[in-house]
């Protein structure tokens, strides 16, 4: 039976800091509020226990999980981080700093005992990476060396981790989505014909054949390294000339090229197509405005785009934490993939973990409310039987 819930607001983290640290992290912006967090809190309940609801860009608040969990009688917050709703010069090492105050807050001013990370879709890896430095803190610089006190920071660890239709992390997603046929960043018409999927003449067509996936993602690899080098090239000349602090931001071209979206045979589950991906035709998708990490700075391409740099990996960061955790994947699922799931489950060391399938649901639950109360169940059956969930 649905419960009832009303919705505080959250204006940012920061609010109930001291000023004083408030300033010196965000100077210039003390009058501004830029991004809030909202705690769901069903009527009546008096759950010690919340669930935590974060991406590295957005609230959350919109999305059918946790106000599906939250008319299900448990409590959420869903969170923003100091990047709302642009990744351009994002931080993952500082996006934690912000899940961390989160945490406190939910312990130290809501009142909660238990405290659970909800990982869903991109918020995932950010979950796992989370967790692995509460636990095992040891970070004190970003991956382009600038200092970012992680491991200085007593980050509060989750009781549990939930992976509910979850990616492996932003910069292995991208690079399994990176078109691989462009051979100039300066010109993407400048491409490869055979690595090109959306173009008729390339001989290598849907069913693919095993070498020609092997060939197709050593070059995605090796056009991410290509970029790391050039990223690490510009910030030493902006160090060399003494602009340390500068930044230079560059645009991504071709980022939805993936064989998974032209051949259903790969990493197949119940997903519409082929020809299609959650974003819809990837083709277009692939060179759209608003693609993924269309438009980056230097220090967020190492920190959160990076398949050599970024330490925002999901699966490895598992190997790291020491608390319960679920996986829940959807079958249908048009941006993450049956491997993805498989991966982070995989990459739990602990046997203290389970793994379920909603079938039949798609990324987002659109027009599926049967498959969101399916999951809802699910998440909460896990929590009781855990006792993680009065």
């Amino acid at each position: 039976m649905s419960a009832a819930y009303e919705v505080e607001r959250i204006p940012f983290f920061l609010h109930w800091q001291e000023k004083a640290a408030f300033k010196e992290t965000y100077a210039g912006a003390m009058d501004t509020v830029v991004v809030e967090g909202q705690h769901l809190k069903p009527k009546g309940a008096d759950s010690k226990t919340v669930l935590v609801f974060m991406h590295p860009t957005g609230t959350m608040n919109l999305l059918p999980m946790p106000n599906g969990l939250a008319a299900a009688g448990i409590p959420c917050l869903t969170c923003g981080s100091r990047y709302p709703h642009n990744d351009s010069a994002l931080i993952m090492e500082k996006v934690l700093l912000d899940l961390g105050h989160y945490i406190r807050y939910a312990k130290e001013k809501l009142g909660y005992e238990k405290v659970i990370l909800a990982g869903w879709s991109g918020g995932g890896s950010l979950s796992m990476f989370y967790q692995s430095q509460a636990e095992k803190p040891w970070i004190t610089a970003t991956p382009a060396g600038d200092a970012v006190d992680v491991a200085g920071a007593n980050l509060v660890p989750a009781d549990a981790v939930l992976q509910l239709a979850a990616h492996v992390s932003r910069a292995i997603t991208l690079t399994e989505w990176l078109d691989p046929s462009i051979r100039n960043e300066q010109d993407p018409d400048d491409r490869d014909v055979e690595l090109d999927l959306y173009n008729p003449q390339n001989p290598n067509q849907p069913p693919y054949t095993d070498a020609f996936i092997a060939r197709f993602r050593a070059a995605q690899i090796a056009r991410s390294e290509r970029i790391d080098g050039w990223v690490k090239d510009k910030l030493a000349a902006l160090k060399r000339a003494g602009r340390t602090n500068e930044e230079f931001g560059f645009v991504v071209h071709g980022t939805m090229a993936d064989p998974r979206w032209m051949d259903l045979s790969i990493d197949a589950n119940d997903r519409k197509g082929p020809n299609w991906c959650f974003m819809g035709e990837p083709k277009i998708v692939n060179m759209m405005p608003a693609g993924l990490a269309r438009y980056c700075s230097l220090r967020a391409w190492l920190s959160q785009w990076s398949y050599r740099e970024s330490r925002a990996d999901g699966p490895k960061c598992a190997a790291d934490i020491s608390v319960p955790v679920l996986v829940v994947e959807n079958s249908a699922d048009d941006a993450c993939t049956p491997s993805h799931a498989a991966r982070i489950f995989a990459g739990v060391a602990h046997d203290d973990k389970e793994f379920h399938v909603v079938k039949g649901a798609t990324h987002y639950y659109i027009g599926q409310p049967d498959k969101m109360a399916e999951a809802v169940a699910l998440v909460a059956g896990w929590l009781r039987k855990k006792k993680l969930l009065d």
